[in-house]
């Protein structure tokens, strides 16, 4: 087993009507491929918007070249697909990707910035890569919820800075006369915490799990994706973080229990495991909120909260804990990594984490009945995994990692630790989009989506 240790105007989809309105599918086999243009449809799996078109507020967020939404059966859900169109100057690829975001996260960590953007190196090695937003994150939406729970996400992390900096900010002016009044500060409090009870109770009534993720929402887009690329094999590439990866591991092994193909042609995971249980994860300091959350079927709402935990506790030393779960020390552009806490996390259903948990029971995590274990049978599985993990990761560390690699065949998997002891260093998500992961961790990803992009 290789290894690597450290020193070594588009209208809006809330028009939806019994005679809606629907985007035409891109069909590449068109003489003239137009991906922009509008037409009365019968419902279809997949619609494709046109990023010319800038009047949706849609296009504030997005910044792919192209947003798809392809609807899950059976549920109201129409999930996001963020499109980065393959560069001309790049080999033409045989595989399209698949990039798949963690627990409580958007698109956006992938694409930060132009110059720190994860979906657009891999592009411009020519991948036609495609990032996946789930169901409850980002710019997906459930019915008539039509503009998502991303902008709700971003407008309340907007109005939650804005609070939390105004009692900073009276301290720090001492007589000086405040930007706001207690009366307007009250208001705009009671209007903020309004609008995000109704998304808190969106989540609580539709409630979903990491299974409904995994035999749902990841098939249905994955076979989107088939469609629209049309690789010669039926096969895409796909690349995970945190929780993205371990969708990525469960999938290989409940296909390899079934017997039937995964359709993945290789898989890349950063900072995931499917048992936790011999690591010092963070994670486990936030064990004891599913016991009430199970009673109570709470929602918990990492962005609000982590928005307002930066703001209020930036100048202190509570900042000296939270930062590392996410970076470590000058891996990060302060602004950058203001825009990832602002911009990147979502609220998530009780079931979720309460499936989630069982990665620190014994054998690991297992599907919403108890009775499958996933790790059992990621050994049957004949995909070629590149697993890569953070030498400063506190919430996947490298020995949590190395629990599922090692019941992989050697074979085929590749097993990284990145980091040195003089630095760089790789916290959870520097392994994305830290400072210097374009020189020090996607050459390693490059490399094994090449290899396996030509086989």
């Amino acid at each position: 087993m290789p290894f690597l240790v450290p020193c070594s105007d588009l209208r809006s989809v809330a028009a939806f009507s019994s005679d809606r309105w629907y985007l035409s599918p891109i069909r590449w086999s068109d003489p003239k491929p137009d991906p922009f243009r509008v037409c009365a449809a019968l419902p279809s799996n997949g619609v494709a918007l046109g990023l010319d078109k800038r009047k949706d507020p849609r296009w504030s967020i997005c910044t792919a070249d192209e947003l798809h939404y392809v609807s899950v059966p059976n549920s109201d859900w129409n999930l996001a697909l963020w499109r980065y169109l393959p560069s001309l100057k790049a080999e033409p690829k045989n595989h399209p990707l698949l990039l798949l975001s963690g627990l409580a996260t958007n698109a956006i960590g992938y694409d930060l910035s132009p110059e720190s953007s994860f979906a657009r190196s891999m592009s411009a090695q020519g991948y036609d890569t495609w990032i996946l937003e789930v169901r409850g994150a980002g710019l997906s939406t459930h019915g008539t919820e039509a503009n998502g729970l991303l902008e709700a996400g971003q407008n309340h992390a907007t109005r939650i800075r804005e609070l939390s900096q105004a009692p900073l900010n009276i301290i720090e002016v001492g007589q000086r006369a405040v930007p706001t009044s207690f009366a307007e500060f009250q208001e705009r409090l009671s209007t903020t915490l309004e609008d995000f009870q109704k998304q808190l109770d969106l989540v609580v009534k539709l409630g979903w799990d990491f299974d409904h993720y995994l035999e749902e929402d990841v098939p249905v887009a994955m076979e989107y994706i088939r469609t629209q690329c049309k690789p010669d094999d039926g096969k895409l590439l796909a690349i995970g973080h945190s929780m993205g990866g371990i969708l990525l591991y469960a999938m290989l092994s409940r296909c390899s229990f079934q017997g039937r193909d995964s359709g993945l042609a290789s898989v890349a995971t950063l900072g995931s495991s499917l048992d936790y249980r011999p690591s010092r994860s963070s994670l486990k300091l936030f064990l004891p909120l599913a016991d009430p959350a199970q009673v109570l079927n709470v929602p918990v709402p990492f962005g609000a909260i982590y928005t307002a935990v930066h703001h209020l506790v930036s100048q202190t030393p509570v900042l000296s804990w939270l930062k590392p779960q996410v970076s470590a020390q000058d891996m990060m552009d302060p602004e950058l990594y203001e825009k990832l806490v602002l911009n990147n996390f979502c609220t998530v259903p009780a079931k979720l984490l309460l499936q989630l948990a069982t990665v620190f029971q014994e054998g690991g995590l297992c599907d919403r009945s108890g009775t499958f274990f996933y790790k059992e049978h990621l050994c049957k599985s004949n995909v070629p995994i590149l697993a890569l993990g953070g030498d400063q990761d506190l919430i996947c560390p490298p020995e949590a990692v190395y629990e599922t690699v090692k019941v992989i065949p050697e074979q085929l998997v590749t097993f990284k630790v990145l980091g040195e002891l003089g630095g760089p260093h790789y916290a959870h998500y520097d392994l994305v989009g830290g400072r210097v992961a374009a020189d020090g961790v996607y050459p390693h990803i490059i490399e094994f989506l090449n290899r396996y992009d030509r086989t």
